[in-house]
């Protein structure tokens, strides 16, 4: 009986890992080597990447730099499919700004009351930042593989991801028969624990796949 493997593909969690690892020049990585490499022996009939769209109006730069990554991943091979959800903007407060905040209200030496004050208006002026946070994504691609699983579609299923949050939808998938793997060059102890088994990507493996 065939032993039909899918992967799945957390976009950021999987960037940010690849970054954080050291690994440059993302653009060159060919998918389709990627999800054969790390499926094996079995057979690979579908990888899908999940990542937050990004419109003209947030950068016109990041919006032409996405459409052309996700063109070249859709044009690498048919199985590779892309599906996206949402950035939405948000407030946060910074911490290094909040930092800066409560070490000049503690202060026990005087400083220059112009310096002063320009630290503080400094502090004020970046205490709350604008950033955009992904929606749906990861929401989207753990229904869809427990769906796929429910649905006979797989007998494998490989997640690029560290993110334990993760964890409910494998347990799910797993409790159908179905195998489910993690693969990450970062560790990720809570879904390791949750999976067949835990894949550490090292730059070398992931040297093959460019």
């Amino acid at each position: 009986m065939a032993d039909r493997a899918i992967v799945f593909i957390d976009g950021n969690n999987w960037y940010h890992a690849l970054r954080d690892a050291g690994i440059d020049d993302l653009g060159r990585f060919n998918y389709k080597s990627l999800s054969e490499r790390l499926v094996g022996p079995r057979i690979w009939t579908g990888t899908r990447y999940y990542i937050g769209r990004v419109t003209q109006d947030m950068s016109p730069t990041l919006y032409a730099d996405q459409r052309r990554f996700l063109a070249a991943l859709g044009a690498t091979d048919p199985r590779i499919t892309t599906h996206l959800g949402r950035l939405e903007p948000r407030r946060v407060e910074s911490p290094a700004a909040k930092a800066l905040l409560h070490y000049l209200g503690n202060l026990k030496t005087p400083i220059d009351r112009t310096v002063y004050q320009q630290l503080v208006a400094i502090g004020n002026a970046h205490r709350r930042q604008h950033v955009r946070v992904e929606k749906a994504v990861d929401v989207m691609l753990a229904v869809d593989m427990v769906v796929m699983a429910e649905r006979n579609e797989l007998d494998a299923a490989y997640l690029l991801s560290a993110d334990g949050d993760f964890t409910p939808a494998v347990t799910a998938v797993r409790s159908l028969n179905k195998k489910v793997y993690a693969a990450s060059p970062e560790p990720g102890a809570e879904l390791a624990a949750a999976v067949n088994s835990y894949i550490r990507l090292t730059p070398e493996w992931l040297s093959g796949c460019r």
